[in-house]
């Protein structure tokens, strides 16, 4: 359900009633559907209204856009799980509980929050490529069920309605950090732990040409045909994404360590190494 503005071009006023009773439908709908799936009953449910308002609809109305929900979100999001990991890794270093914290803020991560409550079918919107591009996405994912560490690409329209989403919350509920975290804490599970945290490919790449004395050689011809190689010693990655050249990087970086994980017979850290490609 995609919540479609008033029609500006009804002349009868039975007309208008009529659309106003159908707008007022689904904007009961959809305020219901949505507190439902994350979990909290608005106060101000404009808020909501405005976090699902992307700004190429927003001139539609009188609803601002999510951007500045947006904003507020993304900061609150990090601080609150800055501090869960805080308390909950005493022993931890900053380093790794930085790693810890992008992994579970990053774009992919959140737009996986996304389709997972189908937050797409109530953003409105004016973007027609959009629902392809969530459907690409929602396919690649089903290859690397938690994360991909940057081997494919989510559409970011989701990762910030996730974040527009919580600043709303956060406003509505007077700014309370704890009642915020009890809905981003349901909202993010699977959350991705120190167990399950994957080295970025390009570094697992680097780390092992560095063990081994081998120097990197890479090969660009990405704008031409959507491909970088990697070489390394007798080993060589190829990876191809025409969309963007530093996804194609990091699955050429995946594909040539695969390899040379398979080649010196170790393993590969239950890391999916099939080869992805458009």
């Amino acid at each position: 359900m995609e919540i479609q503005s008033r029609s500006s071009t009804l002349d009868q006023s039975e007309n208008q009633d009529l659309s106003e009773n159908k707008v007022t439908l689904e904007w009961k709908k959809f305020v219901e559907e949505l507190q439902e799936a994350v979990g909290y009953k608005f106060k101000n449910v404009n808020l909501l209204y405005q976090a699902f308002t992307h700004s190429s609809f927003h001139r539609e109305d009188e609803c601002e856009s999510y951007e500045r929900l947006e904003y507020i979100g993304d900061s609150v999001l990090n601080l609150l799980i800055a501090k869960a990991h805080y308390f909950l890794h005493l022993d931890l270093a900053p380093g790794q509980l930085t790693r810890l914290r992008a992994a579970n803020v990053d774009t992919e991560k959140l737009a996986r929050v996304a389709v997972k409550y189908d937050f797409h079918k109530y953003l409105r919107h004016k973007k027609p490529l959009l629902k392809g591009q969530v459907e690409e996405f929602k396919d690649a994912t089903l290859e690397y069920p938690l994360h991909s560490s940057g081997l494919i690409d989510p559409p970011k329209v989701l990762a910030d309605v996730v974040e527009s989403l919580i600043g709303a919350i956060y406003i509505d509920c007077n700014f309370s950090m704890d009642i915020t975290w009890q809905v981003v804490e349901n909202l993010l599970q699977p959350m991705i732990t120190l167990e399950n945290l994957e080295t970025h490919p390009v570094t697992k790449f680097y780390e092992a040409c560095q063990r081994n004395g081998w120097s990197v050689k890479l090969i660009d011809t990405w704008e031409k045909t959507g491909e970088i190689e990697v070489f390394a010693g007798k080993f060589a990655g190829k990876g191809k994404f025409s969309g963007k050249k530093l996804i194609a990087l990091n699955r050429a970086a995946h594909n040539a360590y695969c390899e040379i994980v398979k080649n010196l017979e170790t393993t590969c850290d239950n890391y999916n190494c099939n080869e992805a490609q458009d």
